[in-house]
């Protein structure tokens, strides 16, 4: 009696068994479900971009000379008219000593002479002038021959015609007359290529590099010493050209510098190239900060989120449980009844772990972690509680919840 007790105990377990794995069979696969929720979901675009400055200067200069000073080096703040370098320029020089001795030999020289011509020619006509008169007295006299008398007068004549050229002379070289102005105008010229030899920041801004030493023989074309522009700063980011469809100016963004992770700031886009670079496929964008942190340098790497989009409700499922996306279509494995259902979605807003879902499933929906899931249209499976980001195939019992 004792063996048959154990013998049919056994009997009775095993086809506990049996039948319990055979209802668990016929209920299908266990696996992992999400419970389709509403609420609040945002849309952003992630990239990295670099530190700029609205706008650089070049500074370079415009005559050919050698490098004796450079008073500034990267990082110093400069102001307009601030001095950078000093060049030498002997033959600027040159030029300049021999423009200002051409005018000081017209004003000290060349006039004076001049004048004293002037004085000269008036003092010989006067002098012609009385024997002419004298001459023409004894002629009515009949005291000297009309050939004498004509000599007289023919001297007057010259010494008239004298004067006059001194005259005209001396107002050719008076105050302000053409010649001077020339003069004072190649002074003034002289001056103005000398000065170009002592270069100066021409707007406010900061140092960025510098390319010139003591002793270098710098040329025009060649650029010296960069500048950042002082205002505004600037963040331009290279993104994907498949997000030019969701960009628009104004939108937000959060940035974060590599070199402090633990000071993000706000952004705006200014910007949007109107053209796409097409070796990289990306087009650039221009994003605005203000304030400034004190910390931003020139170039420095920046993370970028920029916001394209925001729903306060919206029905959102994740990304996993998507498959076949194209465009704003995609399908999933909708759970009903105990059955799998192949659904086909509309998509919304996508973030970076949900997308909204606009038609195709309703609040509480329960829908398949895998997206990809190897089922057939109808094919029963048992749902277990899925988290959001852990392995499809975790069969954990955790609470469903979307992040």
């Amino acid at each position: 009696m004792k063996r048959k007790l154990v013998f049919v105990t056994v009997v009775v377990l095993a086809l506990s068994a049996l039948a319990w794995m055979a209802m668990r069979q016929m209920r299908g696969p266990a696996m992992a479900a999400y419970e389709v929720l509403e609420q609040p979901l945002v849309q952003t675009v992630v990239a990295t971009g670099r530190v700029a400055a609205v706008s650089r200067a070049q500074v370079g200069s415009a005559v050919t000379g050698v490098v004796v000073e450079r008073r500034v080096r990267e990082g110093d703040t400069v102001r307009p008219g601030d001095v950078l370098a000093v060049l030498r320029a002997d033959d600027l020089e040159a030029a300049l000593r021999e423009a200002q001795a051409a005018l000081a030999q017209l004003q000290q020289s060349t006039r004076p002479q001049a004048q004293s011509s002037l004085h000269e020619a008036q003092a010989r006509l006067v002098q012609a002038s009385r024997e002419a008169k004298r001459r023409r007295e004894l002629f009515q006299q009949q005291m000297i021959t009309r050939e004498a008398m004509e000599q007289a007068v023919q001297a007057e004549i010259t010494a008239r015609a004298a004067a006059e050229q001194a005259e005209l002379t001396v107002r050719s070289l008076g105050a302000g007359n053409p010649g001077e102005a020339a003069a004072r105008a190649r002074v003034a010229s002289a001056q103005a290529q000398l000065a170009k030899t002592t270069i100066r920041a021409e707007v406010a801004g900061t140092v960025l590099t510098r390319n010139a030493e003591p002793g270098d023989l710098v040329q025009p074309g060649r650029v010296l010493f960069e500048i950042a522009r002082a205002g505004d700063t600037e963040i331009v980011v290279p993104l994907d050209e498949k997000n030019l469809e969701v960009l628009a100016i104004g939108q937000p963004a959060m940035c974060i510098a590599d070199a402090y992770p633990g000071r993000p700031f706000p952004a705006r886009v200014s910007f949007i190239a109107p053209s796409v670079d097409a070796q990289r496929g990306t087009v650039d964008i221009r994003l605005a900060v203000n304030p400034v942190p004190d910390f931003l340098r020139q170039d420095m790497t920046v993370s970028v989120n920029v916001e394209t989009g925001r729903r306060e409700r919206a029905i959102v499922v994740p990304n996993d449980a998507l498959s076949a996306i194209d465009g704003d279509q995609a399908s999933l494995w909708l759970v009903a009844d105990g059955r799998a259902v192949h659904r086909q979605v509309r998509l919304g807003l996508r973030g970076l772990t949900r997308t909204e879902i606009r038609a195709g499933l309703r609040k509480g929906d329960r829908i398949l972690a895998d997206g990809h899931a190897a089922l057939k249209q109808g094919d029963r499976v048992r749902i277990v509680p899925a988290v959001l980001g852990a392995d499809p195939a975790t069969r954990k019992e955790l609470p469903v919840k979307l992040d």
